[in-house]
């Protein structure tokens, strides 16, 4: 059984839809390409976070409660990096354990 999800109808640009990619093989080839997505796209929120809470820090020397704020952004981005660190580690240690392909499918 095959199922598919349809994306070329779904996001069009301009009066072109998606070519080439209709649909996906199973759930699992999909959440596996959220999956690597999802870690890009957070890894970039973090960057963003470290630099603004850097850059607060640095401006607001002189005020103590506004270099806090600095300084809990930071602390918030180093957490949130530990985090998607762990989970991916996790992740792999899933795919060894069970020989399961999440991030690699091979559908893809």
């Amino acid at each position: 059984m095959k199922l598919a999800v349809n994306i070329g109808d779904a996001f069009r640009l301009g009066n072109q839809g998606i070519e080439g990619k209709t649909g996906y093989d199973t759930i699992g080839s999909l959440v596996s390409i959220i999956l690597k997505n999802v870690y890009i796209f957070s890894g970039i929120i973090i960057l963003f976070l470290l630099i603004g809470g850097g850059f607060t820090m640095i401006a607001n020397a002189g005020n103590p409660e506004k270099q806090q704020q600095g300084s809990k952004a930071v602390s918030s981005a180093l957490i949130g990096f530990l985090i998607i660190f762990c989970s991916y580690w996790i992740i792999q240690i899933i795919e060894v354990i069970t020989g399961v392909k999440i991030f690699n499918p091979p559908g893809l």
